[in-house]
């Protein structure tokens, strides 16, 4: 049975208010040949019980380790989660992603959110971090935009590394191109780092972003890019995909960066065929008030008990629109928790030690398609996942891969034209040694 809460008359007097005639009306801005137009082709309804029983039937269906080895980062990565996350978790203290309103009667909450601003600052090697952002890509965007607003409208163009990953940079153009702010895309060298080279040739600079590690796996000089940016009275902004990789490489504030920020979905989150993940953001305390989101602070109450406080917030919610930093209405607040969960789990010391695993885990693989006659033409130091050239013709073999259950990366040449048969593959702890050794023996069989 559908259930539609708005009766016809309520919808005659909706469509009379906005100057339509019909519900068509509505949707005239969509170009015909993007409509659909017919009945769709659903199959007959079920009951409740019959769903769950084809939910599960589909679950079933589901390709997944460890049945399936997939060598596959690009921006999710598959770790292992410590027990003690899903069970804390699933407390009813903490089990909500909801914005706290009304925020000082939710001290759970609110110092949940606390734990994680520390945590995440510590991480990133920044002053103050934010209650967490949408998505790693959303949050570069928002740096971005944040980097302007810092330039008080006199600077109006951001550079933007070819290396940041793709889908991150085609919403930063999301963002810019209606308003008519300048995106300048930075190549990158032979090593598979960003060439600076370009960036004194860009008038009314605002801001400098890389990727580090970028999106082949390399770390870059973010310091190098910090001093050119600065030098050129801009900002630099260090966005990430794998902050993993801060375990045991530099964290961008200690090589001058001004914005942190990126996807925090491999702390502690799992992959959940896509999402949700997780935006991590922080900058120096000197920017605070440019920053979108919110903030959460520690304080006293008039007992001398602690107690944390809704410090800022510059949404639509609470402030006036035109003053508003911050336009997503979701902080992914569950999954903050999560990460801050993970982290401290791991504390320190276990990150280190995890970071350093990954590495090798990468190097190894790395090392052994080396010798089996594949090049990796990048130099540059990496992470956790890499570029190989496979010969010409790969795509049938990688076809019959995934027959076999193995995922060997993925192709680049959809996002860089002129990386034809290179694939980005990807290996963390969770890749055993006989996982690997099995990919290169059937890339090279």
């Amino acid at each position: 049975m559908r259930y539609l809460p708005h009766t016809n008359e309520d919808v005659a007097e909706m469509l009379q208010v906005v100057g339509a005639a019909n519900l068509d009306d509505l949707f005239s801005s969509i170009p015909e040949d993007c409509r659909f137009k017919g009945e769709l082709d659903l199959p007959p309804a079920m009951t409740e019980w019959e769903v769950g029983d084809h939910m599960t039937d589909l679950a079933g269906r589901m390709a997944s380790p460890p049945e399936y080895r997939v060598f596959v980062g690009a921006g999710s990565y598959r770790h292992f989660i410590p027990s003690s996350v899903p069970y804390l978790l699933s407390r009813s203290e903490v089990s909500t992603a909801y914005t706290p309103y009304q925020p000082e009667i939710s001290q759970g909450t609110l110092q949940a959110i606390f734990e994680y601003q520390t945590l995440t600052a510590r991480l990133l090697g920044m002053e103050v971090a934010n209650a967490s952002m949408y998505d790693g890509a959303s949050a570069l965007a928002e740096a971005l935009l944040m980097a302007i607003r810092i330039a008080r409208g006199k600077k109006t163009a951001v550079a933007v590394s070819k290396l940041i990953h793709p889908h991150y940079r085609q919403v930063v153009r999301t963002y810019f191109e209606p308003i008519g702010y300048e995106i300048v895309e930075l190549p990158y060298l032979p090593d598979g780092s960003t060439d600076l080279s370009g960036l004194d040739n860009i008038e009314g600079l605002a801001a400098v972003a890389l990727q580090s590690p970028n999106f082949f796996g390399c770390i870059e000089d973010v310091q190098a890019a910090s001093d050119k940016a600065h030098d050129l009275k801009a900002l630099s902004v260090a966005s990430f995909t794998e902050p993993m990789a801060y375990g045991m490489f530099k964290s961008p504030g200690s090589q001058g960066a001004d914005i942190a920020c990126g996807e925090g979905q491999s702390m502690g989150i799992p992959q959940s065929f896509g999402g949700p993940g997780l935006g991590m953001f922080a900058s120096r305390n000197k920017y605070v008030r440019n920053m979108p989101g919110r903030l959460i602070g520690q304080t006293t109450d008039r007992d001398g008990q602690r107690g944390f406080v809704l410090t800022l917030a510059t949404r639509e919610q609470h402030i006036r629109r035109e003053r508003a930093t911050s336009n997503i209405c979701s902080n992914q607040g569950l999954c903050a928790t999560m990460s801050t969960m993970y982290m401290a789990s791991l504390g320190g010391t276990g990150l280190r030690a995890l970071s350093r695993l990954n590495r090798d885990k990468a190097e190894y693989l790395k090392s052994a398609l080396n010798k089996a006659g594949f090049q990796t033409p990048f130099t540059r130091p990496g992470f956790n996942e890499f570029v190989v050239a496979f010969p010409k013709g790969f795509e049938a073999t990688y076809k019959k891969l995934v027959d076999r259950k193995i995922v060997a990366g993925i192709p680049l040449e959809c996002h860089y034209p002129e990386l034809a048969d290179h694939y980005l593959l990807c290996a963390t702890e969770t890749h055993s040694k006989a996982d690997m050794d099995a990919l290169v023996k059937e890339v090279t069989s």
